[in-house]
């Protein structure tokens, strides 16, 4: 037999929901949110309840030891933090409020004011005994028909809630106010989204001796994730449960950071140790948290100081934190923690939290910030979600969604993400059809069992979970997957449950919740229905209870309540009936006179008779007029007559009584019994917890092969790395994971890495798509998910750090450069030999020369490391630098001239690209032509005295590569001439910026081609016959560059024999050169009839050439 080994999430001694909860059924406390008729009635005249009841339930305040409330030096700081709040208000009206407020007591209640008296058995008082004892927590207290708050907690309602102050802003009163009782959610929502912790104070339901104040009873909390839910047992809507809100406390010691993270909802707390800076920022960022506590060890940082702030270590935290609440503590921070949740929560010292321990042993790096974000694994704007890639948009959302986004933030342990990418294959195989998936939050479970509010439409759901299970156990293709989904579902939950447990207590769930709950409409569980009465009186008062258990639990309860409805109906057929046939005789004889009609009100929940004119003008006792003397007016709740055209009679009343009562009976037994089965469920709370959390993810992980597949999307190799072994990692057609192959967008590249890359590219290459593309391969590798392309091997890295741009932070002080710095730090103080290290255009937030200086030395950092990576540049000065960095490739994103045009192939390539296209790239983002056209006679300049100490060195159109484009146009020339020859033959020979042609070509014919700056081409000759130079190539070439914007120029010339073979050369050119792609500015001069038309066949021999060595 396997054993569960668990610790119970559920507390020695469930949390107080109300003192009513203690009796028997008869005298349970109705559930105040429910606004049907039969809670009216209740109020009305039908309640049920023991006068024993009202005297035997006590206030709270009265079983505790009486305490000092006024001027308590204990709840100084309690009032300290609410005036705190009293000043942050910005609204006129809390404004005017906050001046009434006097700071001597807990409610901020000034004595002097009208209804401000504090004096023992006053409604003030009792609201501060209840407060007295959750201090931090807005009160509101049931007042009839109205939640009501004073002092402190009314203009947290005004301020945060949007209601308006009772009495006005005008009045001498003390600052009250309160929302309806059917606004009770909404109010509750809007405090809890605002942080605010609410205590609700319910009154006990029932008649009361007159001139006496009802008894109340703390019915429940409402915290930041953790919604009220008082009297759900009794109704068939849902709440919403969000994202359970962990109480968080930060530390720091030797190890590095520790987040201490504790759930009121789930009593579990969690330690994380040994995390980076960037890393407790980056969960601070995506956590929701209750209330966030700085232990002091934060004050201290590696020099021993105490200054804390926004620069050096603890900068990036520094800047997290400074524009959010916190409080700072000392002591044991595991402790201290709990034991300011119990503090908060206003929970017992026995209660105990489980350990939900978090191995960090051999896990990868939680993600930095940074890396989440440009990933778009935290949603942020300009960035492609990669979470809405990974599901079907039909699934993207929910807890699978959730669990997707933590694993990706938390990448799993290399064994954990091997049992998910195992599953995962055998999801992509499986041929029989799959469940549903039931996905119920485990703290909406553990809330609702440990309150015992869970109602029928909740169990139904806790029973699909089990029976799911069951399924998956039952088919043999499914029980593979459960069986390796128990890994990843323990280190979820922090649970371990063995399978052959699971399967028996989800049996046992499965089977006791269908001996109680009714799990289909039942023949035998009909709605009541008479002639004469209206159905919708019956739908109204029968279906909040049948239904909901099965009749053989409720067989007495079903029998008064049929037979009450007989005897209404019976009632009503001696009362209302005879009435109603006159009446239809009087207006089938005269068409006039009497009318009237039985009714149901449905303000009272009454069956009525509404008429006028009912009484004959002379009594001839005739059938119905007996009935009509019995006729009396009928009234509301508080015996006030309805209206003038409303009767009952005293018979129908009695009625009406016995079958609101019977009624009654039966919904608190269907809730009694529903409570019972929450009881005997809390014991296999940890099953539901992990059954719910191991159906989670099989529909996440169902949802992202499905999508997968969808996309052609892989599933990696993974290997784990050994000691002393060089790290590999290829991916095949790697496309960027936001673009999909069948849009035909997508440029696959192929990754071959074992060591760290230095890559270079023009702008729009493709670079930062290409970082982001393999950051996202081996975050979703090493969590065992399916990747973006058609194969992979990815090895276990202990993180995965990308860092693409900064920005800078107006709030903490610091620039551009000062933020790309704090975060590099970060990654380079991290990285290992098992990293992956990406970082995007480094060092461009400064001065070139120094920025240059910086980059180099942080590669030569990574080389030594020994990580991969890749670091991208436009830094082309790195490569002139004595960098000591042997194991670094030079990669690059490659160009291609298409239709002259150099453009971007998207493509990854060896060696270095110094073409990085700007201007190109100015201009087609609509910048004006003339800023383009001046920045090119700049950057001409400016190249140009460089030009002075290197022959032929030049860049085109920005390019920053050193006669990158003339040495293309070069090797054009060359293949055109020599059509097949061998090309060391010849010789072209290229005339610089701010050079002239040499002497030898005085005297000899030659054929030139001019490269001007906007990529254009020139072909022409300088032709010398018998002893004649026409024009010599430096006359030529002068009238070239004396055109506006070539006076920069290059040249480039070959010496041929004479004039026929230099025409017939320059003809050649002229159409051979725009068939590889060049632009020439004469093209026309080809076909001119002086030239006529040549080809490689044209008769022109290298022997012909007069060839210039």
């Amino acid at each position: 037999m396997h054993r569960l080994v668990m610790s119970s999430i559920v507390a020695s001694s469930p949390r107080l929901i109300s003192l009513a909860f203690s009796f028997q059924h008869k005298s349970s406390i109705l559930p105040m949110l429910n606004a049907s008729c039969s809670y009216r009635l209740i109020g009305r005249r039908y309640f049920l309840k023991s006068q024993r009841v009202t005297k035997g339930v006590t206030m709270a305040a009265k079983k505790s030891p009486k305490l000092n409330l006024l001027n308590n030096v204990e709840f100084q700081p309690h009032i300290s933090w609410w005036k705190e709040k009293m000043e942050s208000c910005k609204k006129p009206s809390t404004v005017h409020l906050t001046k009434r407020l006097n700071y001597s007591n807990l409610l901020g209640l000034d004595v002097t004011l009208k209804n401000g008296s504090l004096k023992e058995g006053n409604l003030n008082m009792e609201i501060l005994q209840f407060k007295s004892r959750f201090p931090r927590e807005v009160l509101l207290c049931r007042v009839g028909d109205f939640y009501e708050a004073v002092g402190f907690d009314a203009c947290i309602l005004v301020e945060y809630a949007g209601l308006n102050p009772m009495g006005g802003l005008n009045s001498d009163n003390v600052p009250k106010a309160g929302c309806p009782v059917v606004n009770l959610r909404q109010t509750l929502d809007d405090l809890t989204r605002s942080g605010f912790s609410v205590c609700i104070v319910e009154e006990v339901q029932g008649p009361a001796q007159a001139r006496s104040r009802k008894n109340r009873f703390i019915s429940g909390h409402a915290h930041p994730g953790s919604p009220y839910v008082f009297g759900l047992a009794g109704v068939d809507h849902d709440v919403d449960f969000p994202d359970p809100m962990p109480v968080v406390g930060v530390s720091r010691s030797a190890k590095g950071y520790c987040l201490v993270s504790a759930i009121e909802t789930m009593k579990t707390y969690s330690v994380e140790e040994g995390l980076t800076e960037e890393a407790i920022v980056a969960k601070l960022r995506i956590c929701r948290f209750h209330h966030l506590f700085l232990h002091s060890s934060l004050k201290h940082n590696s020099s021993g100081t105490t200054r804390w702030g926004e620069y050096g270590d603890g900068g990036l935290l520094w800047g997290e934190c400074n524009n959010k609440y916190f409080e700072w503590f000392d002591g044991d921070p595991v402790q201290e923690i709990l034991s300011k949740v119990r503090e908060i929560y206003g929970l017992d010292d026995k209660i105990e939290f489980r350990n939900v321990r978090i191995n960090t042993a051999n896990k990868p790096e939680p993600l930095y910030l940074g890396t989440a974000t440009q990933i778009g694994v935290i949603q942020t704007e300009g960035i492609p979600s990669l979470l809405k890639v990974l599901l079907p948009a039909s699934s993207a959302s929910g807890l699978p969604l959730l669990y997707i986004r933590d694993l990706l933030l938390n990448p799993p342990a290399f064994d954990t993400a091997s049992a998910i990418q195992a599953a995962c294959r055998l999801m992509s195989n499986v041929t029989c059809s799959i469940p549903d998936f039931t996905c119920i939050s485990p703290a909406k479970l553990v809330k609702l069992l440990e309150s015992k509010e869970a109602n029928h439409t909740e169990f139904c759901r806790i029973k699909n979970v089990a029976d799911e299970i069951l399924h998956m156990n039952k088919i043999s293709e499914l029980s593979n997957i459960l069986n390796i989904l128990l890994i990843p579902s323990s280190v979820s939950t922090g649970l371990q449950v063995e399978h052959d447990i699971l399967v028996k207590e989800c049996k046992l769930i499965s089977e006791r919740i269908s001996e109680v709950i009714s799990l289909e409409r039942e023949k035998d569980q009909k709605i009541n229905s008479f002639e004469f009465i209206p159905d919708d009186f019956f739908e109204d008062f029968e279906s909040n209870w049948k239904n909901r258990v099965k009749r053989v639990h409720l067989e007495q309860e079903f029998s008064q309540v049929d037979q009450a409805a007989r005897f209404l109906s019976q009632a009503v057929n001696e009362d209302f009936v005879p009435i109603v046939s006159r009446v239809k005789s009087l207006l089938s004889t005269n068409g006039g006179g009497a009318k009237g009609e039985i009714c149901y009100n449905k303000e009272n929940g009454s069956i009525w008779f509404k008429g006028k004119r009912l009484k004959p003008t002379v009594w001839a006792d005739l059938p119905g007029e007996e009935q009509i003397k019995n006729l009396t007016q009928a009234s509301d709740a508080k015996g006030r007559k309805v209206g003038d055209d409303w009767y009952t009679t005293s018979k129908i009343e009695s009625a009406l009584i016995r079958y609101h009562e019977a009624c009654e009976k039966a919904r608190e037994r269907v809730v009694e019994l529903l409570r019972e089965l929450a009881t005997e469920l809390q014991s296999n709370i940890n099953v539901l917890v992990f059954s719910s959390m191991l159906l989670v993810i099989s529909k996440a992980l169902f949802s992202h092969v499905s999508e997968g597949r969808r996309r052609g999307w892989a599933f990696p190799t993974l290997y784990k790395n050994e000691p002393q072994t060089l790290t590999k990692m290829s991916i095949s057609n790697l496309l960027p994971y936001w673009l999909s192959p069948s849009t035909g967008s997508a440029t696959p590249n192929d990754i071959e890495m074992s060591s760290l890359f230095l890559l270079t590219g023009p702008n729009g290459g493709g670079k930062s798509s290409l970082l982001r593309s393999v950051c996202a391969a081996s975050i979703l590798g090493i969590c065992g998910l399916m990747v973006p392309a058609t194969s992979a091997r990815i090895p276990s890295f202990d993180a995965v750090m990308l860092h693409v741009k900064s920005f800078d932070s107006p709030a903490d002080g610091k620039s551009t450069f000062q933020m790309e710095m704090s975060e590099i730090r970060s990654i380079i103080t991290r990285a290992s030999c098992r990293s992956l290290v990406l970082i995007d255009e480094i060092c461009r937030g400064t001065e070139t020369a120094k920025g240059t200086c910086i980059a180099g030395s942080l590669v030569e950092s990574l080389d030594s490391a020994g990580c991969l990576g890749v670091v991208s540049t436009h830094l082309h000065g790195l490569f002139d630098l004595p960098l000591s960095a042997p194991r670094t490739a030079f990669k690059a994103m490659g160009v291609a001239r298409v239709n002259g045009v150099v453009q971007p192939t998207l493509k990854l390539t060896d060696g270095v690209c110094r073409e990085s296209l700007a201007f190109q790239t100015a201009e087609r983002e609509g910048m004006p032509v003339g800023i383009i056209e001046r920045a090119e006679e700049l950057y001409m300049c400016m190249k140009g005295g460089e030009g002075e100490s290197k022959r032929g060195v030049r860049r085109v159109n920005g390019g920053e590569g050193e006669g990158e484009w003339v040495r293309e146009v070069e090797r054009g020339i060359l293949g055109i001439c020599k059509g097949g020859g061998e090309v060391a033959e010849l010789m072209c020979v290229e005339v610089g910026p701010r050079e002239q042609p040499p002497p030898s070509t005085v005297g000899v014919s030659c054929v030139y081609v001019v490269v001007r700056a906007d990529e254009k081409l020139y072909v022409g000759q300088s032709i010398y016959v018998f002893f004649v130079q026409t024009d010599d190539l430096e006359g030529r070439l002068r009238a070239h560059r004396s055109k506006e914007g070539m006076r920069d120029a290059i040249l480039l010339y070959l010496i041929v024999s004479g004039k026929s073979v230099a025409c017939k050369l320059e003809t050649l050119l002229i159409n051979q050169l725009p068939l590889k792609g060049f632009k020439l500015i004469n093209k026309a001069d080809g076909k001119h009839r002086n030239f006529g038309v040549c080809s490689n066949s044209s008769g022109i021999s290298l022997e012909a050439l007069s060839l210039h060595q």
